[in-house]
């Protein structure tokens, strides 16, 4: 008997030229295939049968795709699933990737990109099977607060996915650092990782920076270059800052997404590229698509799992320990022993809002570091304002008209801007009467931008 039995994959689709042509693409792969035409015989072939991968179609005649891969997401998390759906259909692809797929292909399917994603399926289950301790790279997300705990459970389950991720958080928070964990721990750990600030690119220079172009395509293009696409091809392609990209660029963008090709400037044709796409931002992207500043499309397509990271204010006593380790690691990058922090200083950091977040305590440490005499760092080694930045009210608790009209400070405007479209709301809902047609025509958003307010912000 071998000690390394050949991978296995159930393959679920009612039409028998896929499954044979599935059957035949995956054997000459090395897989071990079993076949089931629809629902009820793929839960008889799954109570029997451990398998590394299934393939299975959105539409059985006993039922739909989806509810399968949400079965296989909680009663076997350890075998991928993709979902072969048909071409175009980009809500079925998003549904199937919220369920829980790994990934999807189109019909008809294309065989290159068929082997791609099984071979990403497989590479993902060895790395579970050689590590099935706790992931190590997750501990690169520090803290020991409700909040941190949550988002490295969250985003231990999202690595093992394709599902495209929007990031979300204020600024300095860390969203760059949770898209490099996301990637170490998923199956394209062994690929590239590009980050790109997309408000760092100027507006005429984007199609080439993204997609590539050929020499002579335009004024300065003197050689071939390969776009960001391209080159994290294999990888993960990491759009910081996405809110920043023009309206023309966010249509180019959807269409790269969709068709998994993109079209250097001056080529004659597209090249396939392999890419999963993290995205962050700390502007509210809802609001964005309600004003029109934001495809609607792009967005839905972006946003198939959002994950938020907590602000350095809502982690409770991490901070007293991101202090202690940054003071270290910078001690060591100066060669110089690590100092302490005095008491005065620790309880002026526990007292400061930190608007800037972890970047933000990173750059006050600096400072007090070159600051401090000796091994101790003192309140005044910080060098922060006497009085804090006050945050704005809460939701439903008292305050000034003044403070919340004229002195909103950075680090509350978020909680401002839902408190302002909260009151919108209601006010149309009741001059509507709770219709909520009316009620979006009235406030000139979509039905559907709406509905999405009213789940965002709690509004029954």
């Amino acid at each position: 008997m071998s000690e390394n039995p050949a991978p296995s994959a159930l393959i679920v689709d009612d039409e028998h030229d896929i499954r044979e042509l599935l059957v035949l693409t995956l054997g000459r792969m090395g897989l071990r295939t079993d076949t089931a035409a629809n629902l009820a015989q793929a839960r008889a072939q799954l109570a029997g049968n451990r398998y590394d991968l299934c393939l299975t179609d959105m539409r059985l005649p006993d039922g739909s795709g989806i509810d399968l891969v949400a079965e296989i997401s909680a009663n076997h998390p350890d075998t991928p699933t993709a979902m072969i759906t048909a071409f175009g259909n980009v809500e079925a692809a998003v549904g199937a990737l919220k369920a829980g797929a790994f990934d999807f292909v189109n019909k008809p399917v294309d065989i290159h990109v068929l082997r791609r994603l099984v071979n990403h399926a497989l590479d993902l289950g060895r790395r579970r099977r050689e590590a099935p301790a706790p992931a190590t790279g997750l501990a690169r997300l520090q803290g020991d607060s409700q909040a941190m705990q949550a988002l490295r459970a969250t985003v231990a389950k999202v690595a093992r996915s394709q599902a495209p991720i929007a990031i979300t958080g204020e600024s300095g928070v860390g969203k760059e650092l949770v898209a490099r964990t996301i990637h170490a721990e998923g199956g394209r750990a062994k690929g590239p990782f590009v980050p790109v600030n997309c408000g760092a690119i100027p507006a005429e220079l984007m199609e080439s920076e993204f997609f590539g172009h050929k020499k002579g395509s335009f004024t300065g293009a003197h050689a071939d270059k390969q776009g960001l696409f391209q080159a994290a091809d294999g990888g993960t392609l990491f759009l910081d800052e996405i809110a920043e990209l023009p309206l023309p660029m966010q249509v180019k963008l959807l269409r790269a997404i969709q068709e998994k090709s993109v079209r250097p400037v001056g080529a004659a044709a597209e090249v396939p590229v392999d890419v999963r796409l993290l995205s962050a931002t700390h502007k509210d992207l809802a609001a964005l698509v309600a004003n029109g500043s934001f495809r609607h499309d792009l967005y839905y397509r972006i946003n198939v799992i959002e994950l938020r990271v907590p602000p350095l204010r809502e982690r409770g006593d991490d901070l007293a320990m991101l202090a202690a380790d940054i003071l270290a690691r910078l001690a060591r990058e100066q060669g110089r022993p690590a100092p302490r922090l005095g008491e005065g200083a620790r309880a002026a950091l526990m007292a400061y809002p930190f608007p800037g977040n972890v970047r933000e305590l990173e750059n006050i440490l600096e400072r007090a570091l070159a600051m401090a005499d000796g091994d101790l760092v003192e309140r005044d080694d910080l060098g922060l304002v006497a009085t804090p930045v006050a945050h704005a009210p809460e939701r439903g608790s008292g305050g000034s008209r003044e403070t919340e009209k004229d002195d909103v400070p950075p680090s509350a405007l978020p909680t401002y801007i839902e408190d302002v479209e909260r009151k919108a709301i209601e006010k149309a809902l009741q001059d509507a009467r709770y219709n909520k047609t009316k009620a979006a025509a009235a406030l000139g958003i979509t039905f559907r931008a709406l509905r999405y307010k009213l789940k965002k912000l709690g509004i029954d």
